[in-house]
């Protein structure tokens, strides 16, 4: 059986024939439904299951009774699946990400758990679906899960500096004249130096408390940003040194492009798939006379503004980037045709990098 890290793109009449299956997953937060389908596209049959490890445990030999397992459509591979991906890998099982299907079909055919689980599997017997689900078995998966606490702690802060700022505006006086016009360091410091009466009852002191209380949630959420850009900036550093060698790869961008890639990048079977990927291919709108390419709107939105960030550095301090978008300007094209142009041989640059980063031997989460 092919590996399942390693594979790209596959033709299913190469492994779903006389004999063989096809499995399609729909799934959700407390149960899993499966459906099977034979290698003629027939149903044969559909089961709930727990979404535990008991569950899948019988979900995967409730498959396995119909006949040899040749792939199994997975739904929602990033959230409610993924503990049932990683499981199917781990048995050396081929794993397809599909994508739920489409508002016309849903239409025509309604909407149900076995009909969506149905769907999957036919998906993946069509050829329609031919993505690999990321590992999230390795650094990689360490990376991305601390970049998404440090995304809610930034959140978080702007919220509480925001609602700060707006107490200070509606403040009565003279906590008002004090605090006005402060920048916000040293509104927040100034903010938690206050020491508030007993009496909540007068709105001076309530109000003081108030803003004592969200400046110390400012200070607490700061330390925790500084400790997970700490944590995350030496992970990249010893994931992907090359990566961070790249003129305007910073940490930041590094991460986000290696969580995008996944630990198994090599289920990308090209920079184009990759450029996809991070919405920076693009998308043909010819019709009729017209024969043009547009922007594309899709993808990972933030692999793409990592790719955007990396480009706005080159064209300010990378000379050989400069030249290339002022040949550019002269032959006619537009900023954002120039920016898609970067972006997409960006992909083709560092897509190398990251492959080569995570493939590296050492790269395991009891090495780090």
């Amino acid at each position: 059986m092919t590996d399942p890290i390693s594979a790209t793109q596959f033709d299913i009449t190469e492994v779903a024939g006389p004999g063989q299956v096809v499995g399609g997953v729909d799934t959700h937060l407390d149960t899993h439904t499966a459906a099977c389908v034979d290698h003629l596209g027939r149903l044969l049959a559909h089961a709930q299951f727990p979404a535990t490890a008991a569950g899948e445990k019988r979900l995967l030999a409730w498959l396995g009774g119909f006949g040899d397992l040749a792939a199994v459509g997975v739904e929602g591979t990033g959230s409610y699946g993924a503990s049932l991906a990683r499981k199917l890998t781990a048995e050396r099982l081929r794993v397809v990400e599909v994508s739920r299907p489409n508002r016309q079909t849903r239409h025509q055919h309604g909407k149900s758990d076995p009909i969506d689980a149905e769907a999957a599997a036919r998906a993946v017997l069509a050829g329609t679906a031919t993505g690999t689900p990321k590992a999230r078995t390795g650094v990689v998966e360490s990376i991305r899960v601390l970049r998404t606490a440090r995304s809610g702690a930034v959140k978080a802060r702007t919220a509480a500096t925001n609602t700060l700022k707006h107490l200070v505006v509606t403040a009565p006086e003279p906590l008002r004249s004090q605090l006005a016009g402060l920048p916000t360091d040293q509104l927040v410091e100034h903010a938690t130096a206050l020491r508030p009466a007993a009496d909540l009852a007068d709105p001076i002191q309530a109000t003081k408390t108030a803003l004592r209380r969200l400046a110390r949630r400012c200070q607490h959420l700061t330390e925790e940003i500084t400790d997970a850009d700490t944590q995350l900036r030496a992970l990249t550093r010893q994931t992907a040194p090359a990566l961070l060698e790249r003129c305007g790869v910073g940490p930041e961008t590094a991460g986000q492009l290696l969580a995008t890639a996944g630990d198994n990048p090599h289920r990308l079977h090209s920079n184009a798939a990759f450029a996809a990927l991070c919405g920076a291919s693009p998308v043909p709108v010819a019709s009729g006379r017209t024969h043009r390419v547009r922007l594309n709107h899709g993808g990972d939105r933030q692999a793409n503004s990592a790719l955007h960030t990396i480009a706005l550095v080159r064209m300010r301090h990378h000379q050989p980037t400069r030249a290339y978008v002022a040949r550019r300007h002269t032959e006619g094209k537009t900023t954002k045709e120039i920016m898609r142009c970067l972006k997409r041989a960006l992909c083709r640059e560092l897509l190398p990098l990251i492959q080569q980063a995570l493939t590296t031997p050492n790269l395991t989460p009891g090495g780090l």
